[in-house]
């Protein structure tokens, strides 16, 4: 599987958003069902439920401008910025 952020950084159209997408849901399934540690992590998932990954992402695009702030500029690409948004509900906390 390829690394999670090269494929972020390669999201310019549907195809290539949709290719980041599934290869987020094969990084999320192992840790399906699996117990979280002390801090709350199931690996280096920091979210582990809906309510989590949406906060996540939500926390990121705010604090971020959606990406404005960026020093990857996402917000000058719509696609990458929503796969940037769903990657921070992987890991923005």
């Amino acid at each position: 599987m390829r690394d999670l952020h090269d494929l972020l950084e390669e999201v310019n159209d549907e195809k290539s958003f949709l290719a980041f997408a599934r290869a987020l849901m094969d990084d999320r399934e192992p840790h399906e069902g699996r117990n979280v540690d002390e801090v709350g992590f199931s690996g280096d998932w920091a979210n582990n439920d809906i309510f989590g990954f949406l906060e996540g992402g939500i926390a990121w695009a705010e604090s971020s401008g959606f990406g404005e702030s960026s020093n990857r500029k996402v917000a000058e690409n719509p696609w990458q910025q929503f796969a940037t948004f769903l990657y921070c509900g992987k890991t923005y906390e």
